[in-house]
């Protein structure tokens, strides 16, 4: 692998958070400044109440701070929410390990490491899609777009083309796994581009998983468009 080349390690998505959890906090991040709950409802499509038990979960993991508007006539000014900046980039050690522990199982047990890796993670990726409440959309590009929604939602930070064909992967939530283990972990995140797009009706064939193969990303093809190479 060559210095500078593969994504960066991704940083709160390591902690025990649930999928809605984690899907909040890419709201916060992305945005400029704190956020309110009316606009997080309206963006996350969670209910207001629901909200509150997942802010709440956030800041007690120190992943979100919050704080108050300036008033805007009588009453109790609005509060916001953000993600801290102070923990951006932090990781949880916990579950690196565990991800280095269990490749290095896989790795040393398993006749076909990359196989066994691939189905773990068709299974994962077709149970993560099955827990996702959006409404599933019909169509390869549709389909392939719900992909990258996922993969954006579990700490990957994707950057697509208009067809969602090409995918820059510019984080990774289990880097140092991956560098240490990439014919495991790298083949289990094929295996979830493939079992998201099976369960989302597209066909999985053509997708491929080319780690640390650009700087600053890996990438992900999802088909429907020209690339060639060799996959994960």
């Amino acid at each position: 692998m060559r210095p500078g080349y593969g994504p960066r390690p991704t940083g709160p998505t390591l902690r025990p958070l649930t999928r809605a959890q984690n899907r909040v906090l890419v709201v916060l991040r992305g945005s400029d400044g704190p956020v309110s709950l009316a606009t997080l409802a309206a963006t996350t499509g969670l209910h207001p109440n629901t909200l509150r038990g997942h802010l709440e979960a956030l800041e007690g993991a120190g992943l979100v701070v919050r704080s108050t508007f300036a008033p805007d006539g009588p009453g109790r000014p609005a509060v916001g929410f953000e993600a801290d900046p102070a923990d951006e980039g932090a990781a949880s050690p916990e579950y690196a390990g565990l991800a280095r522990a269990l490749a290095a199982s896989i790795r040393r047990t398993s006749r076909s490491p990359g196989k066994d890796g691939v189905a773990a993670g068709r299974d994962w990726g077709r149970e993560l899609v099955g827990g996702r409440r959006r409404a599933r959309r019909s169509g390869a590009t549709a389909a392939r777009r719900e992909v990258v929604a996922l993969f954006e939602e579990i700490g990957f930070a994707p950057e697509a083309d208009a067809q969602a064909s090409e995918v820059r992967l510019t984080r990774c939530p289990l880097l140092d796994a991956a560098v240490a283990y990439p014919d495991v972990v790298c083949a289990v995140h094929l295996g979830i581009a493939r079992g998201a797009l099976e369960a989302h009706g597209a066909d999985p064939a053509d997708v491929e998983l080319h780690p640390f193969s650009e700087p600053g990303a890996c990438r992900l093809r999802l088909g429907g468009g020209t690339g060639r190479g060799r996959s994960a």
